[in-house]
């Protein structure tokens, strides 16, 4: 597998990036309100077709009568997306730093690795999903230079309004900040992008069959995606200290600097409920990847997966 073309001359302009369909006012997910100036049309088509899209959008399946795992809980499907907001309006403040003791630190190396393997050039087009405070994209707006464009999108308007603050803070004046549903990524055209990524986001997608097939449609031919995540230590004398840990020492740092043990540990069982190296593989293939592989860091807590359109 080749790496995606440097489409540093021939890119569309960042405008065909966003299919803009009007969302409604105040639902949970799908919303664009930040969306950039210049991508802020209306589609050539009756106030009703609009609405009716823009409902789609925002809630593509109605999950009447369904449950899903919120951590270890058993929760209806519809109301899982707004008890993981409420986990992440809670810690944004303070999620860099969480990051950097939970890991000690490690998680820099494991974004780091991943950005190698992301093959990015300049000019391209990049799409960070469940991106956050921006730690990908920020590299990725050096990588692609004042040729290429990066969006940085996320389910969470208090994640993404730090991300936000953080990026033009440090000069990324190629950043697109944009609220969306991975599940859907109704703001984005077919074919948009040289580079999908998600990192620590998609173990917190209700539908991640959905979100892939999503990331699929939204990949140029040729692009690949990444998904950055916690999985499934291939040791078992570390994954009994790494339950150890998770369970004791998270709920712990959770509560001494966010005041909040409760969202530490549903993040503990999150990460135990996500599917495995080989399972989130076999989905990926469904979705329409090819040549899947994955990287295991760490002896497995985290895995890179990659795969190809």
């Amino acid at each position: 597998m080749t790496d995606t073309p440097d489409n540093s001359n021939t890119s569309p302009s960042t405008a065909n990036l966003f299919n803009t369909a009007p969302l409604p006012v105040g639902t949970p997910q799908g919303q664009q309100q930040t969306l950039p100036q210049h991508a802020q049309t209306q589609h050539n088509q009756p106030q009703e077709q609009q609405n009716t899209t823009a409902q789609t959008a925002a809630h593509p399946t109605s999950h009447v009568g369904e449950t899903t795992h919120f951590g270890f809980k058993t929760v209806p499907t519809a109301e899982k997306q707004a008890k993981v907001a409420e986990v992440f309006h809670s810690v944004a403040a303070k999620y860099d730093l969480m990051n950097d003791l939970m890991s000690m630190g490690i998680h820099r190396l494991w974004k780091r690795f991943a950005i190698t393997l992301s093959g990015v050039r300049r000019g391209q087009h990049v799409l960070d999903i469940a991106g956050g405070t921006g730690d990908l994209a920020k590299v990725f707006s050096r990588e692609v230079g004042v040729t290429g464009r990066v969006v940085l999108s996320d389910i969470n308007e208090s994640m993404l309004n730090v991300g936000r603050d953080r990026l033009l803070d440090a000069g990324c004046s190629n950043v697109d900040f944009i609220l969306a549903n991975a599940e859907t990524l109704a703001p984005f055209a077919d074919e948009s992008f040289d580079l999908v990524t998600i990192s620590f986001g998609l173990r917190n997608v209700t539908d991640k069959d959905a979100a892939l097939r999503s990331m699929y449609r939204v990949l140029k031919p040729g692009g690949r995606l990444l998904v950055l995540e916690f999985s499934k230590p291939v040791f078992e004398p570390l994954s009994k200290i790494y339950d150890l840990y998770s369970f004791t020492a998270l709920p712990f740092l959770g509560k001494v600097i966010t005041n909040d043990a409760e969202s530490y540990r549903y993040l503990a069982e999150s990460i135990r409920m996500h599917p495995d190296q080989r399972t989130l593989k076999q989905m990926m293939e469904a979705a329409g990847f090819q040549s899947c592989d994955y990287h295991n860091l760490t002896g497995g807590i985290v895995a890179l997966h990659r795969g190809f359109k």
